[in-house]
Formats: C-alpha cells, sequence, structure tokens
C-alpha cells in the first residue's frame, strides 16, 4: 500500500475532456475527501478563544459571551492546550495568566472561573487581539492550530494597523468569526475568516452563542491532519488560471500560491477531518491538434511544507472536431460557477440596497432569487425570501420587502458564500 493510499484521501477531478479545436481553458471540479473518523486519531491541538469585551458587550451580550465561552472550555478534550483572551482596544489573556494550558477536568474550572470574571469595558481593536493570537500559536508545538474570535461591534483600529496584524498571522492559525447582535460590519471579519481559513456567521439572538461555539469546537478538535496544500502542476507552456474552494463555501485561493518549481505551485486547504471539499481548478494549456490528448494539470494533495503526497488526480483533455462533444457542459463546473455568480448577485444587490439603488437592488437580488431556484440551494432561497418577496423565481422577478430587520440583512450577506452540492443528473 503506497503512502497516499495510506492516508485515508481521495481525491477525484470531474470535468469534460473534448475541447473544440483551438481551444486553451480547461475547467475541473476537484473533490477531496478526508480520512474517515474511525481511521485516524485526532491531531494535537491548540485553541483560542477570543471575546469581545468592549464596552458595547455589556449586559445580555456579555453573559452570553461567557456562558458561550465556558460552553467551548465544557467540550475541550483532555490533553488539548487552550488559552481565553479578552479583548478590547488592546487584547488580554484571561486564562492562564501567560501562554496556554492543558485541558483536564482542574483547568477547565478553573477557565471558567476566569470566564465569569470579564467585564465590558473600553474600546475595539481586533487587530491586537490576532497578534496575541497569533503569539499564543507560534509557541505552541499542536500539529492544530485553532480560534474562536467573537465580535459585536466594528474595529476601532486604523486599516493599516489592522492589516499589519492581520498579515502577520496569516497561516498561524484557523480562526472561526462570529459577529453577535448587528452592529459589526461583515466584510470585516469575512476578511479575518478568508485570510484565515475559517468560517465566518451572525449569532443575532445572544442566547445562541454557547451552542454555536461548541458545535464549533467539536468541529476543530475532530481534525486529524494539521496542513493540507493542493500542489498543481501545469506543462511547460500552460499556466494555473484560477483555484478556488467551491464547497461548502467559496474561496478564492489563487493569490495565496507557493510556488514550489517554475511549473508547480501549492495552495493551502488548511486542516482536515471527516470531510469533503470542492475546488473548481481552472487552466491555460497551449492548443492540440484534433485526438491529440494531452495533460493538461495534475493535482496532487500534500501536506504542506513537504512532498508527502496523500492523494492525487490527473486532468487530462483531448481535441475535437465534434461540436456535440466540445460543447457539452459539465454539471459540476456548471453549478460551482453558478453558485459562485449567485453570491456575487447578493453582496450586489444588498450593496444597491443600503445605497438606496432600488432599481439596481431588484434586478441583483432577482438574479440572486433565479439562480438560487436553478441550483436548488434551498437555504439560501429562503434567506432570499426574507429580504424580498419572490413573485416568480424562474425568471427572477421579485419585490423589494419594506421593513426588513438589518439581521435578515446580515444573516444573507454573511451565507451567501456557502454552497450546497451538486444535484445529480436527473434529480
Amino acid at each position: 500500500m503506497t503512502a497516499a493510499e495510506e492516508s485515508g484521501f481521495t481525491v477525484d477531478v470531474d470535468l469534460n475532456p473534448y475541447l473544440a479545436e483551438g481551444a486553451t481553458q480547461v475547467d475541473a471540479i476537484v473533490t477531496v475527501t478526508g480520512p474517515p473518523a474511525d481511521n485516524a486519531a485526532p491531531a494535537s491541538a491548540l485553541e483560542i478563544i477570543v471575546v469581545d469585551c468592549s464596552s458595547s458587550m455589556s449586559g445580555q451580550k456579555m453573559r452570553a459571551a461567557q456562558q458561550a465561552a465556558s460552553a467551548a472550555v465544557g467540550v475541550l478534550r483532555d490533553g488539548v492546550t487552550f488559552a481565553i483572551i479578552a479583548g478590547t482596544q488592546t487584547a488580554t489573556q484571561v486564562f492562564p495568566a501567560n501562554g496556554t494550558i492543558v485541558a483536564d477536568t482542574e483547568s477547565r474550572a478553573a477557565a471558567a472561573r476566569a470566564i465569569a470574571t470579564m467585564r465590558a469595558n473600553g474600546g475595539t481593536g481586533i487587530g491586537s487581539w490576532l497578534v496575541l493570537a497569533g503569539q499564543l500559536a507560534a509557541s505552541s508545538s499542536a500539529a492544530v492550530k485553532h480560534a474562536i474570535l467573537l465580535t459585536d461591534g466594528q474595529n476601532g483600529e486604523t486599516d493599516r494597523v489592522f492589516t499589519r496584524a492581520l498579515e502577520s498571522v496569516t497561516g498561524a492559525f484557523v480562526c472561526d468569526c462570529r459577529g453577535v447582535g448587528t452592529d459589526w460590519k461583515v466584510s470585516e471579519l469575512r476578511r479575518i475568516s478568508s485570510a484565515l481559513l475559517g468560517s465566518v456567521d451572525i449569532v443575532a439572538d445572544p442566547d445562541d452563542l454557547a451552542e454555536d461555539f461548541a458545535d464549533i469546537m467539536n468541529t476543530s478538535m475532530g481534525k486529524t491532519v494539521s496542513e493540507v496544500a493542493l500542489r498543481m502542476w501545469v506543462p511547460r507552456g500552460g499556466a494555473v488560471r484560477f483555484v478556488k474552494q467551491v464547497t461548502p463555501s467559496m474561496e478564492e485561493l489563487t493569490g495565496r500560491r507557493t510556488d514550489v518549481s517554475e511549473l508547480v505551485g501549492d495552495y493551502p486547504l488548511g486542516a482536515w477531518g471527516e470531510e469533503s471539499r470542492d475546488y473548481h481548478v481552472s487552466v491555460d494549456v497551449a492548443a492540440g491538434g484534433v485526438q491529440q490528448k494531452k495533460l493538461a494539470a495534475r493535482v496532487t494533495l500534500v501536506r504542506a511544507g513537504s512532498d508527502e503526497q496523500l492523494g492525487g488526480g490527473m486532468v487530462v483533455v483531448e481535441w475535437t472536431d465534434d461540436p456535440a462533444l466540445s460543447t457539452r457542459i459539465n454539471r459540476s463546473v456548471a453549478v460551482h460557477t453558478g453558485q459562485a455568480e449567485l453570491a456575487e448577485a447578493i453582496q450586489e444587490g444588498l450593496a444597491a440596497r443600503k445605497a438606496g439603488d432600488e432599481a439596481r437592488a431588484t434586478a441583483r437580488l432577482g438574479r440572486a432569487a433565479q439562480l438560487a431556484d436553478e441550483l436548488g440551494n434551498e437555504g439560501t432561497a429562503r434567506l432570499l425570501e426574507r429580504v424580498v418577496d419572490v413573485v416568480d423565481a424562474p425568471s427572477g422577478t421579485v419585490r423589494l420587502r419594506s421593513g426588513v430587520s438589518e439581521a435578515d440583512e446580515m444573516t444573507l450577506d454573511t451565507r451567501s458564500t456557502k454552497t450546497v452540492r451538486v444535484r445529480p443528473e436527473g434529480a
């Protein structure tokens, strides 16, 4: 058995392999499935919980945040290292006093007592929170390094300060971001979660925080492989156009490439457990003659920073003069392209609505309703119906609703990048 077979990963490549004469663009969906949980022990882990303790968090939100942090600590398995950070205009370590501590019955109870002492006071300096989390991550030897960041407001730092802080921790740990209430900016938390390969979501009701935090923590601790990368090789004369994660959420990975050689580059995928993700890869190759076959790209799953292979697949194409073959639409590619357009239409529509441009908002959100219907994305369709009255989904005919809550708009925005699996042909 090879090392790739022993890893438990599988890599599948789906595309229409036939190209028209002269065509050079090749698109494929690469599905990566992680090893079953019963085949591998969870990796060593560092968990950091970052709680906004600014003045706006007073009252119910502070109590809910304390309950959520305690719930997350409560599900830590023995042996995991962890730390709690309180965030104001600066970052303060709540527990332990410095460094990290190993989770056991005693340390979990002590952490809960420390969390209960947190009070709301001061401003919001999210960059400083990230820097302290990065310092803790840098001093840890854990394979999986993960943080949960909670805030209810907008960052008070200058963009320059925040950008420098975010860049300093990129690649240091994964960060799942949650916004409680409606006074925070989706774009700010999405920027963090995207850079740190995590997720972003709204928790409109503070009472829902504890369950959400426990779920996030359990998912993180289920990771069995730390850092994984998708290695792309293209032949001489070819080029990678883009690499994007498209399921379960959309993330642009193209700009995160690390060159391995002139023809090879690695794209970071983060830590893995028992899960499956889809990636849309697009490459340009030199055109071949009719009936000529060519290896347009080789995709290999590797442990980040090494040449250890965990799985792989080939992107093989053939040129044809038969339009029935070359114009056949690959459903996987088409659906994921549509879901990218869906997210874009939602975000543009909501921005136009905020700007008072009702005509553009109606047009873009109507297109979103049409795409959600075509793609079978029922979750997004339901969220859209909180913002618009859908008169006829297939034609994209909608009316803007009045009295839409800020929470419903922000929920639609944060979840616009969540995607659905491709429905089987004929479903």
